[in-house]
């Protein structure tokens, strides 16, 4: 029995790293993209719509229904807004600065996760997120005037990451909280599919327009590629990941997803890491994921 428990831990692991490095390749289908002229709500009209096509056969094939209430409904239109907010300024960064560095500060998340139920729910902040919280905000810093020469990040691409990170913290705050009665690939399905129309509405009144047809098999491949990878197939192994050991360790593991994406600038984009910009990743990645395994610690015990 314990040899058993052993290998689905190992399995859950080797899932949750999974998930983590498929949701950091987000820059390398979106920055080749950008180089063939599309636009950022361009990219992820294409990324949703085929993220939606995927996770609707997932759901037809596994024999389950469409169906939702109208309640529920309300609570879905509401995360499709959370969720095209996140994804439009995400995207929008990677204009301003390096991808990379915008994939860290987005995975500030979980810490504005603490404090905004700790700020609006009550819950107590320990003495190990007051630390986590203190120590990203030094990464920042670190961040901030990391770049050659001492120049600052650019404010714009800052400001538009840290739009993103709040959005999605908000985002599963409202998963929380609203106990909806689905699946995991259900639920993403319906506030992504009316994240693409936000995405869409936005695109057409705000942005570049109607979407750009991709009319080269390389961009067609991208878009494909954002859909499955870093989009249906990094919630498909998450969810296998959290079903199989917790939400909380899956949590920590998604410290790979800023450092594949770290590691996709730096190789594939030649985006250059000075050693304060590796200090300031390195800070917000270990407060993060410390605060994520003294959670793990804590749950632990109070199960023994």
């Amino acid at each position: 029995m314990q040899e058993k428990h052993s290998r689905l831990n190992l399995k859950g692991v080797l899932y949750g790293i999974l998930a983590a490095i498929c949701y950091g390749t987000n820059p390398l289908g979106a920055l080749h993209l950008y180089a063939e002229g599309f636009s950022p709500d361009s990219v992820l009209f294409y990324r949703f719509v085929f993220g939606c096509l995927f996770l609707g056969l997932t759901i037809l094939f596994t024999g389950k229904k469409f169906r939702v209430s109208f309640k529920e409904l309300k609570v879905l239109f509401c995360l499709g807004v959370l969720f095209a907010l996140t994804a439009l300024t995400n995207y929008g960064s990677f204009c301003f600065m390096d991808a990379g560095l915008a994939s860290t500060l987005l995975f500030l998340y979980p810490l504005e996760v603490a404090l905004i139920m700790g700020i609006f729910f009550k819950e107590k902040l320990n003495k190990v997120t007051a630390f986590s919280i203190g120590l990203s905000l030094v990464g920042i810093a670190c961040l901030y005037r990391g770049g050659n020469d001492g120049m600052p990040l650019n404010s714009t691409g800052l400001l538009l990451v840290l739009i993103s990170s709040l959005s999605y913290a908000v985002y599963i705050v409202v998963v929380s909280k609203a106990k909806l009665l689905m699946g995991s690939v259900k639920l993403s399905f319906w506030a992504m599919f009316f994240c693409l129309w936000m995405v869409l509405f936005y695109g057409i009144c705000f942005g570049s327009g109607v979407p750009k047809i991709p009319s080269t098999f390389s961009s067609l491949g991208w878009c494909v590629m954002l859909g499955l990878v870093p989009t249906f197939l990094s919630l498909v192994f998450m969810a296998k990941a959290v079903k199989l050991i917790g939400s909380t360790p899956t949590a920590v593991m998604g410290a790979l997803e800023a450092l594949t994406a770290v590691f996709i600038g730096t190789v594939v984009f030649h985006e250059v890491l000075t050693p304060r910009l590796i200090l300031g990743i390195g800070l917000i990645l270990f407060a993060v994921t410390f605060m994520a395994a003294k959670k793990v610690s804590t749950n632990e015990k109070g199960v023994k």
